[in-house]
């Protein structure tokens, strides 16, 4: 009966809401929209100080919480527990980013990079999922990843890493379903006011952006953000296993 649906009852203010790499960028909107909407936020990563700066300037109905911790880590991912929420309805995993890559080198070299990548990118996700699925919400739980349109492109480890968050997201989404919950990925473009390129963009790079893009305009961490909230809602709820582009047309379709 139309109305009748948990999905449909859920409420934004209780919500409880876990967004790893939450300190900057991306991940940093995601956790203060969550906010505004009145979620119970907690947001994650390495640096204690950029957490602390971010909590203190996202605005909410309820106080940001902070946890400081090496998501690739297994054991300290374990020990973060303890400060995480009981309850989990929705959880972002945005923790990641690409290492800078080495000039020269051999085959020691070369692994060392992809090894460097995959603890950056893959385990941070994976090992979190596992660790809160216990703790999400059935039904109506979210699981939504960041991934990148490298990923359909190509950029290297970076690219291949991104590309393995795709695949492993279809066995969530199998194990997800008879939980009525979802996991799906969120794949952004160039996005601008990010750390991802290790500083701001030139203006000859952005207009290099805006023109690779249909829509005449680079993309912001909101425009993501925005994404995440539709995958995290109620009118989402038949949406899974998927993969939502949002690069402005710089890459059609899959």
């Amino acid at each position: 009966m139309i109305g009748d649906d948990p999905e449909e009852l859920m409420n934004d203010r209780d919500r409880s809401v876990v967004v790893s790499g939450g300190g900057t960028g991306i991940g940093r909107a995601i956790a203060a929209r969550f906010a505004r909407q009145g979620g119970h936020v907690t947001i994650l990563g390495r640096r204690p100080e950029a957490l602390s700066a971010a909590a203190a300037e996202i605005r909410g109905t309820h106080p940001v919480r902070t946890v400081a911790v090496d998501l690739s880590d297994p054991a300290d991912v374990e020990a973060a527990l303890s400060e995480l929420p009981d309850d989990v309805d929705v959880l972002v995993n945005n923790a990641g980013g690409r290492g800078t890559p080495a000039a020269g080198g051999g085959l020691k070299e070369v692994a060392e990079r992809w090894r460097r990548d995959f603890d950056n990118n893959v385990l941070p996700a994976v090992l979190l999922t596992e660790a809160l699925l216990p703790r999400l919400a059935s039904p109506g739980g979210r699981v939504i990843t960041i991934g990148s349109v490298a990923a359909l492109r190509g950029n290297g480890a970076y690219g291949a890493m991104k590309a393995a968050l795709q695949a492993w997201n279809h066995t969530l989404a199998q194990q997800l379903g008879g939980r009525g919950a979802t996991a799906n990925v969120v794949v952004p473009g160039y996005v601008a006011g990010t750390e991802f390129f290790g500083g701001p963009a030139t203006e000859e790079e952005l207009a290099r952006r805006r023109s690779q893009t249909l829509v005449g305009r680079v993309g912001e961490p909101e425009d993501v953000a925005a994404a995440v909230a539709f995958l995290a809602g109620p009118d989402a709820g038949y949406i899974t296993g998927e993969f939502l582009n949002v690069n402005g047309g710089t890459l059609l379709g899959r």
